[in-house]
């Protein structure tokens, strides 16, 4: 579809203030509409509007959250957050419910705007103008969450390490490095475990309470509304859950009782789980944000001149000083970042951004290519004219970048030269994209019992998340916590997750079952009907149902038994091949 360019809103803009954005949002409420092709001019507008007012917003997190101890860029997101999104909700409010009934008034053709009517009546429905200044004290919980993890440092070997930075010593090949690293990173995280519980509280009261306001029994089902769940249940998600305990959980045993056989120890341990098994140094893939930008976009070239040349308009990895440069990325981790990583697509510019945490680690590879998937997927579909349906499901938005840890794998000798070290990583991958699945059902199945039982104790909290991680293996079976049990209770607070964006998380795993069977379809088909059938995917944005968006890359929308058992069976006899 070609962009359809609209001059409403000025092109200089950037909402500083209310009054700047308020006669743009009156005219979009009080103009004549008489006609579908008036219709249609609005919705083009009001695009344009929700576009420029986004990036107003993005521009503010990004700069908040590149450099957390700056006060004047915490004051403009704040500012942001206090005194326009109040004003703006209502306002969008209004027109949503405009919009609602002028889709009734001037019938648009149904195959094209049919995603878009059925968000929109579902965010009409769910609106409550009490429910305003919830979600903005909600925004300023997230903030204070970010800036509080953000400022985590520790002292190891005479040196200030961010937490990020500390990654690299849980793949040392001595174990009493990593285990006096992984007890001082574990002791700072307990220095604020209760200030982070007393935010999460906060967060668990105030959303239940937007879900009463809203007519629901609990969060739960606002979630699912508010996320555009239409597609599956909670019901599935128990299945999916299901699914990884009856079908994962013997693989990861499989792959814990050759790691205790090739330590040599009778049980595993937290700072255990990170190391090479065969005692090998750490991965080494690339020596700074500039260096793993030149390698990864080596990798995409040779993968698809198409994703090379779009990987190469983000810039080359030097950029330290966030979005104020003009630069579309910022890699490296340093003292005041916000931890973690995103793509935030600036959406009247049309061009993305990617905040990582890179400390020289594998995983900060995974992380690049996982990224610069969302980032293909907001640059495949800038022609959109709608920036409604320039944002997928956040369910298909995770295949897109998920899909590219995997086809990217033969190309990473790239990272590493060595054949040895490039079949490590590999193997690496494949584990963890099984390996993964019960972290995310453990995420997902705490945030259902959490939100289903929103009067629980702090005490009843952390017996919900023991629970979760003894059915799931992932600690109470794999590790021995001996001398630990102070910090076992408080693993999920490292999960941001569950702070900034609640129930984000099954998105992950159906994600991770679609880019597998992408990755299945490049080993049965080629990788050209592979990257054919994620680019024609991708094209379509949020413009269809997700049962169609998965059809269109050739997948089925499924995430029960049948599904994770084939894909689980595939990854098994594929890590065969390749040497220990």
């Amino acid at each position: 579809m070609t962009q359809m360019m609209t001059d409403f809103v000025p092109a200089e803009f950037d909402v500083h203030a209310w009054e700047v954005a308020e006669p743009l949002y009156a005219d979009l409420r009080d103009r004549p509409v008489d006609s579908a092709a008036d219709f249609e001019r609005w919705l083009l507008d009001r695009s344009e509007l929700d576009a420029a007012v986004s990036e107003s917003a993005a521009r503010r997190y990004i700069n908040m959250t590149c450099d957390t101890a700056d006060k004047g860029k915490e004051k403009a997101y704040l500012d942001f957050v206090e005194n326009v999104m109040p004003k703006l909700k209502p306002a969008s409010f209004e027109l949503d419910k405009r919009q609602a009934s002028l889709a009734e008034a001037h019938k648009l053709p149904e195959q094209r705007y049919r995603v878009l009517e059925r968000d929109v009546k579902a965010g009409v429905e769910l609106y409550r103008d009490e429910n305003v200044p919830i979600q903005t004290e909600l925004a300023k919980l997230s903030q204070q969450h970010d800036a509080l993890t953000g400022a985590m440092t520790v002292q190891f070997d005479g040196e200030e390490k961010t937490l990020p930075q500390m990654g690299v010593y849980q793949e040392s090949a001595d174990r009493d490095v990593r285990e006096r690293a992984w007890k001082t990173v574990a002791q700072r995280r307990l220095k604020d475990a209760d200030a982070i519980s007393a935010t999460y509280d906060q967060m668990i009261a105030k959303r239940h309470r937007m879900a009463q306001n809203a007519g629901f029994d609990n969060f739960v089902g606002y979630a699912f509304k508010a996320m555009g769940r239409f597609d599956y249940t909670p019901e599935l998600c128990f299945a999916f859950h299901d699914a990884i305990e009856k079908r994962v959980m013997p693989f990861v045993e499989r792959l814990d009782a050759k790691r205790r056989a090739q330590l040599g120890v009778d049980s595993l341990r937290p700072w255990d789980l990170g190391v090479d098994p065969k005692g090998r140094p750490p991965l080494k893939p690339f020596a700074g944000g500039k260096d793993l930008v030149s390698k990864t976009r080596d990798v995409f070239d040779r993968l698809s001149p198409e994703l090379g040349a779009m990987f190469s308009q983000l810039g080359d990895g030097s950029n330290d000083q966030g979005i104020s440069t003009g630069h579309l990325l910022d890699l490296d981790t340093r003292k005041g970042k916000a931890p973690g990583g995103y793509q935030y697509m600036q959406d009247r510019s049309r061009v993305p951004f990617i905040f990582m945490n890179a400390a020289g680690l594998h995983r900060d590879v995974e992380t690049m290519v996982h990224e610069a998937g969302h980032a293909f997927h907001s640059m495949l579909c800038t022609d959109e004219p709608l920036v409604h349906y320039r944002e997928s499901p956040i369910e298909f938005a995770e295949v897109a970048s998920m899909t590219m840890e995997l086809l990217t794998m033969p190309y990473w000798d790239a990272y590493y030269p060595s054949r040895e070290d490039a079949d490590r990583a590999r193997r690496k991958q494949l584990e963890g994209s099984i390996g993964l699945l019960p972290w995310i059902a453990t995420i997902d199945a705490f945030q259902h019992q959490v939100y289903s039982k929103p009067a629980h104790t702090r005490d009843e909290r952390q017996q919900m998340w023991l629970g979760l991680e003894d059915r799931f293996g992932l600690q109470g079976h794999r590790v021995n916590w001996a001398g630990l049990e102070d910090n076992r209770p408080y693993t999920w607070q490292s999960q941001g997750h569950l702070f900034g964006v609640p129930f984000y998380y099954i998105e992950y795993g159906i994600a991770q079952l679609g880019a597998l069977g992408l990755w299945l379809k490049s080993l049965e088909e080629g990788e050209g009907p592979a990257l054919a059938a994620y680019k024609k995917a991708l094209s379509l944005g949020g413009s269809r149902p997700l049962p169609e968006l998965f059809a269109a890359a050739d997948l089925p929308f499924d995430f029960g038994d049948a599904t994770v058992a084939r894909l689980v069976e595939r990854v098994e006899a594929e890590l065969e091949k390749l040497p220990e």
